[in-house]
Parts: C-alpha cells; sequence; structure tokens
C-alpha cells in the first residue's frame, strides 16, 4: 500500500515580507516486509508533516491517521497558521488518539504514535512569518540547502538519550538492542510536550519529514545523494522511499520533501546552486535548540 503527492504540488502565498513559492512531493509506502502501513502523512500547505503508529502497539495505523484527520480540522489550509494553531492540533490529536486504546480481558491496549512536521506560521509581532518544526519520537525534520543536511529535530528516543549522556558511540546506535524503543509519543500520556523550533524563511529553503523507516534503511550520505542527485517526476520523496525499499524496505516507510522560495526564484536558485559531484553531509544536533529550552 502507497500514498503518494505529485511533485508539482505547488501553492503561492503573498506574505509581509513577499510572495513565497511551496513545492511538496510525498510518499508512503508499506515496505517490503510488513503487511500495515502504519505512517500517515500531511503535506498541505500550510502543514507537512508525517505520523508513525507505533509498531506492536493496538490501532497504530488508525493512530497516525487520527493525528492527520485533527491537523485537518484545526488548520487552514492555503493560509499561514500560527504556533497556537499547531500546537493546539498537536494536543488535540494527543487527546484522539489516547481515545484510541481499548480496556480488555488482558489490560489496557494502548495505541501511539510519533509526529514530526514543519509548518508556516505567523509568529506575531517581531517575529513575523516563520517555520515551526515540531517533533514528538524518533520521527524527524532534516533541512536541505542543496550542498548540506543538518538534522534540526531531536529523536525523544531511548538510544538518543544514552548518546546525550555520552554513555553509546553515534556508530553503535542502529545495533543497539533499545534503538526501537521512543520515549514520548502521541497517545502514551495524557498530555504530550512536543519539542519546537522556529527558524527563519528566507530565499530558497528545504525540509524533509520521515519516519525512521527511511533512516534505518539509507544513511546520512544516501540521503544527501538522492535529494542533490533526484530527476524522477515523482518528485525526490518518491525517489528516497524508492531507494530505501532497495536497501531492504523493513519498516513502512514516508518522505514528505517541502521546499519554499522567497522572492524571485531565479535568484533563490543562484544562491543555493546544487554540487552533486561535491555534496557535504552534516548532522549538527547541537546547533539545534536542545530539549529543555525547545520553544513551545
Amino acid at each position: 500500500m502507497r500514498w503518494t503527492v505529485p511533485a508539482d504540488a505547488e501553492q503561492t502565498l503573498e506574505l509581509p515580507g513577499g510572495r513565497v513559492l511551496i513545492a511538496a512531493s510525498a510518499r508512503s509506502d508499506v515496505g517490503r516486509v510488513r503487511h500495515v502501513n502504519e505512517d500517515s502523512f500531511l503535506a498541505e500547505t500550510p502543514v507537512f508533516l508525517v505520523a508513525d503508529g507505533m509498531g506492536g502497539h493496538a490501532r497504530g495505523d488508525a493512530a497516525s491517521q487520527a493525528v492527520v484527520a485533527t491537523f485537518r480540522r484545526h488548520l487552514e489550509f492555503g493560509r499561514v497558521s500560527t504556533p497556537e494553531q499547531v500546537l493546539d492540533a498537536i494536543h488535540t490529536a494527543n487527546d484522539a488518539v489516547r481515545a484510541l486504546s481499548d480496556d480488555g480481558d488482558e489490560g489496557t491496549s494502548v495505541a501511539g504514535t510519533t509526529l514530526a512536521g514543519v509548518a508556516l506560521v505567523d509568529a506575531g509581532a517581531g517575529q513575523g512569518v516563520r517555520w515551526m518544526v515540531f517533533n514528538i519520537g524518533d520521527s524527524r525534520v532534516y533541512s536541505w540547502d542543496g550542498r548540506t543536511l543538518l538534522q534540526v529535530s531531536v529523536d525523544h528516543s531511548a538510544v538518543q538519550e544514552l548518546m546525550d549522556a555520552g554513555l553509546l558511540d553515534p556508530s553503535e546506535a542502529e545495533r543497539h538492542p533499545d534503538r526501537n524503543v521512543i520515549t514520548r509519543a502521541i497517545g502514551a500520556d495524557a498530555y504530550v510536550e512536543p519539542d519546537v523550533w522556529l527558524l527563519p524563511t528566507t530565499g530558497r529553503q528545504t525540509f524533509l519529514v520521515c519516519s525512521d523507516g527511511l533512516t534505518k534503511e539509507l544513511d546520512l550520505a544516501g540521503i544527501a545523494h538522492v535529494l542533490a542527485c533526484g530527476t524522477s517526476p515523482d518528485g525526490r520523496a518518491s525517489e528516497l522511499v524508492d531507494a530505501a525499499l532497495a536497501a531492504g524496505g523493513r519498516d513502512n516507510v514516508t518522505a514528505v520533501v517541502v521546499e519554499s522560495t522567497i522572492g524571485d526564484p531565479a535568484a533563490a536558485a543562484d544562491e543555493t546552486t546544487r554540487d552533486r559531484d561535491d555534496v557535504e553531509v552534516a548532522v549538527d544536533v547541537e546547533a539545534t535548540t536542545p530539549r529543555d529550552g525547545a520553544q513551545s
């Protein structure tokens, strides 16, 4: 089972600081091993998100779909949102997913899902329009400027906490027995606290939002290569998913690629010209706002 948003899904918005062109592609695939796709995505201005239903828990697919349905009810599409609207959607989605949990003879069966995404928001006086990055769990948001891939979000996972504490080398993370254990999720608790970053909107910007089914199969160099060299008419999201499937596809795989251009598209392209033979890959989690200082 797969869902795809075509590469030519574009929209132009008029902002106080000028016109912004937003283009997105998205695709979700059940993978080569799983029988149910528990991933869901939403890729429609102003919000681009991925929800990965918790494998091994009840109704993971319904949980991720509940997140998408909640965002559709709370946001006005085709216009800039606000941080408050996005946060309200997240907290309401948490309630909706918790309502899916069932009490049975064998105890409570818990539904849950990760959530990661970016939304174009009006941050208020003095800040103007910003990209709001939000994250709960181990789905991820990356930024891409044509040469450098940066992870903006920070995983809520047991492995990430071990790395933060200096007890685990990143090179060992994919082999660690707790690599699939997440420490925060939509639906897990009565109140959920997302990590939030507000990023400036300038020139041409590209974000990748993905489930861990992508990052389990492709290393950072592989992701950067597809983003730099992709030529498929179906878009770079589809090419990323194809690459993950070719590498094994052991989990559901979902990718959303959104590119925004403010001002003259030709000038913005000149500023971020890709050098396809010299792609630098960087992941600088320390440069992002730490969890304790996340804006919310």
